[in-house]
């Protein structure tokens, strides 16, 4: 009986082992293909740290593999089973379903993944081993960020505690994480790093607690809603030389970043307008929570992170008005205009109401068109008086893009860099600046318009 799988095998740890020695109990023969640099990065794969030869050494000196092969492309694994006459295709239990197109080549077999990966069972410790990850919050972000954790490498997640232990040991059964924990400070006992992901109000003490206990924090958006919680953790993280990062996904998107670099090398001459639209379709949940819900707490982040990554965190006035329906816990849609000394620009978020969700940046010369969902950058356009000149551009955005920002903050850590061009602190504290000021000054069934207030 002929045995195949395929991994990365990047840091090659315990983990990886067992999966092997598991496949390699399936039959006679294993066969084992190693994904090629190329291959990884077109299927979103991020942080990949060791070359192709290496990995495959990885693999020659388990001692598990009969024979050794490259994967290369979309498509080449039922070509490799065809040709090698392989009887048994196995992969680990998180990829449960993915590939159940190849039981019409052979059968199927998802092994059980290593719940748990100690640092010291790694063969390469000069790469810098495995980041221990630990999640706080069992709900969609929470599942849709463990999901997308597993196209980076170099980071394992180990387990999670929520407010509800029923909830967090429901999650670590459908994740194959090592344990749900009943205490907040046994997780972080644990971990080298955490993932915020409850709600929002609650951000700021869980990332004092991992900050004071020598953990690192990447903390979903909002990072806060009070501008000072932010400006003491930031400090906080400073002077423990920890890693802070708010988990804005669109900041760290490839297509994003493009579209921020091509408008500010002045392609379209002098940014004058940024013009961001956010809404969705929502009836019930934690966006109408009237301690942290509306479409402000909810949404503002991505508008306002677009706007000040393309002038900047020194405005002038902020303006906001709201609308709070008549029965409605929290305001439903808000329009946030900014005013620096030579632009200006606006921010409208949204929840059950739906606008055309765009971003536009007008220039001196020409504009910039992103079109919906522009929080999830893949394409945009520069046009100008002339149609002769106009560019498109595209990128990818793999996934639900969790990826990127879990990328960045390994990527932080290993490096010893406690702050990222992509998101600075000041830009975070700046959008928790104007969520305090707006949500401050909504008012119930009808609008409010004030002036930014910084005290």
């Amino acid at each position: 009986m002929r045995v195949i799988t395929y991994g990365t095998f990047d840091l090659f740890h315990e983990g990886h082992r067992r999966l092997l020695e598991r496949a390699k109990a399936l039959g006679d023969e294993l066969i084992v293909g190693v994904t090629s640099s190329s291959y990884d990065d077109s299927r979103g794969k991020l942080n990949v740290h060791q070359p192709l030869l290496a990995r495959i050494r990885n693999v020659e000196e388990s001692g598990l593999a009969d024979q050794i092969i490259v994967e290369e492309y979309e498509g080449q694994k039922i070509h490799d089973i065809q040709k090698l006459g392989v009887d048994i295709f196995a992969i680990g239990s998180d990829w449960l379903g993915a590939f159940d197109y190849l039981k019409d080549y052979c059968q199927v077999v998802y092994l059980e993944r290593t719940k748990g990966v100690s640092s010291t069972q790694l063969r390469n410790e000069s790469a810098g081993g495995v980041l221990k990850l630990g999640v706080v919050g069992a709900g969609r972000i929470a599942d849709r960020f463990v999901n997308e954790a597993r196209y980076v490498s170099g980071v394992n997640v180990e387990g999670v505690w929520s407010r509800r232990f029923d909830s967090a040991e429901v999650f670590a059964e459908r994740h194959e994480l090592a344990r749900a924990h009943r205490n907040f400070d046994d997780l972080l006992a644990t971990v080298d790093a955490l993932y915020i992901a409850s709600p929002h109000g609650s951000h700021a003490e869980y990332a004092r607690r991992a900050l004071n206990r020598g953990v690192h924090v990447l903390c979903e958006k909002p990072l806060t809603l009070v501008a000072e919680q932010a400006r003491e953790l930031f400090a906080l993280a400073e002077e423990r030389g920890l890693v802070l990062l708010e988990a804005i996904k669109t900041a760290f998107s490839p297509g994003f970043q493009r579209m921020i670099a091509i408008a500010r090398m002045g392609e379209i001459g002098t940014v004058r307008s940024v013009e961001a639209t956010f809404t969705k379709l929502v009836s019930a949940g934690r966006e109408y929570d009237p301690a942290d819900g509306g479409s402000v707490s909810e949404l503002a982040s991505y508008p306002l992170l677009a706007i000040i990554k393309l002038l900047g965190v020194d405005f002038v006035d902020l303006r906001a008005s709201s609308l709070r329906p008549k029965n409605a816990a929290v305001e439903t849609f808000t329009k946030i205009d900014l005013t620096y000394p030579q632009a200006v620009a606006t921010a409208r978020t949204g929840i059950g109401v739906k606008s055309k969700g765009e971003l536009i940046v007008a220039g001196t010369e020409g504009y910039l068109y992103v079109p919906a969902p522009w929080w999830k950058t893949e394409y945009f356009e520069t046009r100008f008086e002339d149609p002769a000149r106009a560019r498109r551009y595209y990128s990818r955005f793999e996934g639900d893009g969790l990826r990127y920002e879990l990328a960045e903050f390994v990527s932080m850590i290993r490096a010893g860099d406690v702050q990222s061009f992509k998101l600075r602190p000041s830009e975070s504290i700046a959008i928790a600046e104007i969520i305090e000021a707006v949500r401050r000054d909504s008012v119930p069934f009808g609008v409010a318009q004030r002036p930014f207030d910084s005290s």
